[in-house]
């Protein structure tokens, strides 16, 4: 009876699965070798500096961006990963995160855009994103491993998977809740859309958009462990090897170095979405310094020649 009543949509889904692997071979081949690229060379970039450079350099933007406090511990549990010999896996996983949300936001902010500007996209969008933030998060190597064996590239594409649907909600979300009477004195001034949509619409929504990105980041941090199972090198790959063998030190060190990764670009993101509440930041320092300094210099006494010749004129 329950045969009978079966509906075969896992088949279904494995055979459109085949099609599409032996209809788009090449175009798959080309995909995993652009991605595999990038995020090979993206590693290679981080691991050519040296580690105590490259966590001044990266405790100085925490500074810059948020805080001289933040700063101060960006350099302690950066280097905390150093003593925990996980630098390397560290950078590996950073560079997957950095590649994955680079497509999620080129991907998701187009069609942000899109499903604010039309009602009827956004309707038939908003299921998807539901079906794609729902889907449990193992679910998306099946597709990945089926589509481009092993490595980085099922591990990019899973992750892009999971994290594009927060990009397109929050840029949408941005974009409508700009205010109606700004974008009408837009198009009083007789402005086209496309220059509303840059001039008023993104600047105004970038808050929104950057909170947005920022949960992309998280959600791609997130899927560090599941591109582990996939075969991606790093911080994921030590905690599937320390589940394997009941490795609990090695676990604990490469989730806390995952954690210390999640931490520092959250801040990082959220400093840059709202910029004027850390005002302990160095930029903040600095524009209240040419502020003060330009106050100063319209408050000086003018000289006494200019001002007669003033007075004579």
């Amino acid at each position: 009876m329950n045969d009978f009543y079966r509906i075969p949509i896992g088949s279904w889904v494995a055979t459109a699965f085949d099609w599409i692997k032996s209809t788009f071979d090449g175009a798959l081949d080309v995909i995993s070798l652009v991605v595999k690229t990038l995020v090979q060379g993206v590693a290679d970039g981080l691991l050519a500096v040296p580690a105590p450079a490259l966590i001044i350099l990266l405790a100085l933007l925490g500074w810059l961006i948020r805080s001289w406090q933040f700063g101060a511990g960006t350099l302690v549990t950066l280097t905390l990963i150093i003593g925990m010999s996980q630098w390397e896996n560290a950078m590996f996983t950073l560079a997957l995160v950095v590649i994955a949300t680079l497509i999620a936001v080129i991907i998701g902010v187009p069609l942000g855009i899109l499903a604010a500007k039309s009602d009827g996209f956004s309707a038939v969008i908003r299921p998807i994103l539901d079906f794609m933030q729902t889907m449990p998060s193992l679910v998306y190597l099946i597709p990945a491993v089926t589509f481009f064996a092993v490595g980085f590239v099922p591990g990019v594409f899973a992750t892009v998977l999971f994290a594009l649907p927060p990009g397109v909600r929050f840029t949408e979300l941005g974009i409508r809740g700009v205010d109606a009477e700004t974008v009408e004195a837009g198009h009083a001034f007789g402005s086209t859309p496309g220059k509303i949509l840059r001039g008023i619409q993104l600047p105004l929504a970038m808050p929104t958009i950057l909170a947005g990105i920022n949960q992309v980041i998280m959600l791609a941090l997130s899927m560090a462990v599941i591109a582990g199972m996939a075969g991606a090198n790093g911080l994921g790959k030590e905690v599937v090897a320390a589940l394997a063998t009941l490795n609990i030190a090695k676990g604990v060190e490469a989730g806390l170095a995952v954690v210390i990764l999640a931490v520092f670009l959250d801040r990082i993101t959220a400093a840059l979405g709202t910029p004027a509440e850390y005002t302990q930041s160095l930029r903040s320092t600095l524009a209240r310094r040419r502020s003060a300094r330009r106050t100063a210099s319209r408050s000086e006494p003018q000289p006494a020649a200019a001002v007669a010749s003033a007075t004579a004129n």
